[in-house]
């Protein structure tokens, strides 16, 4: 069967009008297949199997109904990553409602402004969270709202391991189409404020065919990606793709610690790895020896540009170059460097791939809709109408926000993202379009540099942005955060400076540096740009002569 041909079955399944998630997710398959590891801090570990899944969320759903919650209603997770989350997860959308996703380092306000308005009649909270949901000025008491929590009962609350002893008897599972919502899923925050996707179960198609052929999970893979399922990475692909393949798959119950992802990568002999830059760059700095018996066989990465060097590292220290890839909240991964022997294609350094299967996408000129030509800087841009994979309409009640992301026409979905593409149709990327910083006519893309000068010893973490100016229209400017024991003073950004012109070009080097303690980021962990512009120049200030 052709690439072609399975994203077409793929959408016949997904998007069949009786399609039922927890169906197509679940009960299908084997139910002695083993679906999660879990694993905690110290490394023990426990399996659960479907047909455990299929047992628990169906418990589960039954006694949520006996308490009146029906289809269409909204439930948000508070959870980490555990088999707790995935019965909660399953038994949602066995009664045909929808999964609000919430990130566990959230404070009460970014909770309140998710679950506030939309239907929201369940939080299934874990222990540790509870206190977050107290009603305060940053998030409303609402007596139509239940609380579900994985500790103990107390006044006002459910709890989660009690509801799953009761006996309602078996519900059948709700099936709510192709078209029907199973995920209303916040985007980053990065550029505005978060904005509501509605995810539909036809969606799952582009998740199954992402698993299946960029990531290449195979039957026989230890499968891991640590990514947190409160955001769209984590979601679709460390717990909605492995469900749709029916595959195995790991989920560390434990905060970030590179130290334990080590641990992790060796003790379970994972072979397939699939994490954001940032992961494999806190890899790479750890001060811990190698481990020597590592056994993967793929690496790839999504969320961020990934630089050359560190899929150089990664080829010499785990044994297997990082194939990057590119998606967004709305619509999950659009390009990509595939491991499938399908499709699997060189890779090309700084490229983010090729449009998958099921995606038409283009690189448009900046102010017309008129495809660019190849190697020049434009808008990146999904082809509406000849992307059948293509599931995202819009934001819910953001009737502004969807103008700035379509074209009038319906025909151009804008990514707000700037790129270029070769003549094979490699994709590589440049920046947000409110990133672009434009200097004495020339278009720089902050990630290039970033890659350079995270590249120094000196740097821990850098970004880079525009700042305006009188005599160039705007300048390069670094914020760099000095790893412990540096010293951050001229000679240091003068090192920098110099660096950029060496290794990039002369002309984009920072005409200033500034050495800050930490970078300003949203929840997901991504640089809030916008912020870094409104600092004000400080005595850390070290200008270009």
């Amino acid at each position: 069967m052709t690439p072609h041909d399975h994203v077409a079955e793929l959408l016949d399944t997904y998007g069949a009008p009786h399609a039922s998630t927890v169906e197509l997710l679940c009960d299908r398959h084997p139910g002695e297949d083993i679906a999660f590891t879990v694993i905690e801090p110290d490394l023990r570990a426990s399996d659960i199997t479907y047909g455990e899944l299929a047992v628990a969320s169906a418990t589960l759903a039954a006694a949520l109904a006996a308490r009146g919650l029906t289809a269409g209603d909204r439930v948000a997770t508070l959870m980490g990553k555990s088999a707790e989350l995935v019965i909660a997860v399953l038994a949602i959308w066995r009664l045909g409602a929808v999964h609000v996703p919430l990130f566990t380092a959230f404070a009460p306000a970014a909770i309140g402004s998710r679950i506030t308005g939309n239907n929201t009649r369940f939080v299934i909270v874990d222990a540790d969270q509870r206190s977050k949901l107290e009603p305060s000025d940053e998030l409303a008491d609402d007596p139509h709202r239940t609380i579900v929590t994985t500790g103990e009962a107390a006044a006002g609350t459910l709890g989660f391991h009690d509801l799953l002893t009761e006996e309602h008897g078996v519900l059948p599972s709700v099936a709510v189409g192709g078209d029907g919502t199973i995920i209303e899923l916040f985007t980053s925050g990065t550029t505005g404020a978060p904005k509501a996707v509605p995810v539909p179960l036809r969606a799952v198609a582009g998740m199954h065919v992402y698993q299946h052929y960029h990531l290449d999970h195979a039957a026989g893979d230890v499968f891991w990606n640590p990514s947190d399922p409160g955001w769209a990475n984590g979601l679709y692909y460390t717990i909605i793709g492995p469900l749709a393949l029916g595959r195995r798959s790991l989920l560390l119950h434990s905060p970030f610690r590179a130290e334990l992802m080590w641990d992790v990568l060796s003790r379970f002999q994972v072979t397939n790895f699939f994490a954001a830059p940032t992961v494999y760059r806190s890899l790479r700095k750890a001060d811990v020896p190698v481990p020597t018996d590592l056994r993967l066989r793929h690496c790839s990465s999504a969320g961020e540009p990934l630089s050359a060097d560190v899929t150089a590292w990664a080829k010499d220290v785990l044994g297997a170059p990082i194939r990057d890839q590119y998606g967004q909240t709305e619509m999950g991964v659009i390009t990509g460097n595939p491991w499938h022997p399908d499709l699997i294609c060189e890779l090309r350094p700084g490229s983010m791939g090729r449009a998958m299967p099921g995606f038409i996408v283009e690189v448009l000129k900046s102010d017309v809709d008129k495809i660019a030509p190849a190697g020049e800087l434009g808008r990146i841009a999904i082809d509406m109408e000849r992307s059948p994979l293509m599931t995202f309409t819009g934001y819910l009640n953001a009737p502004e926000r969807n103008a700035t992301r379509f074209s009038a026409d319906g025909h151009w979905y804008y990514t707000g993202d700037v790129g270029s593409r070769d003549t094979d149709g490699y994709f590589t990327f440049g920046a947000r379009d409110d990133d672009l910083i434009l200097m004495a006519g020339y278009r720089i893309g902050p990630f290039e540099i970033e890659s350079v000068l995270d590249d120094h010893p000196a740097v821990a973490e850098v970004a880079v942005v525009a700042e305006p100016d009188d005599l160039r229209g705007e300048i390069v400017v670094a914020y760099v955060v000095p790893r412990p024991g540096v010293v951050a003073d001229d000679e240091l950004a003068a090192t920098l400076r110099q660096l950029v012109k060496t290794r990039l070009a002369a002309h984009v080097y920072p005409r200033r540096v500034r050495f800050v303690p930490s970078l300003p980021k949203t929840a997901s962990g991504k640089v809030r740009r916008a912020a870094l512009k409104q600092l004000p120049p400080s005595d850390a200030d070290r200008a270009a002569a």
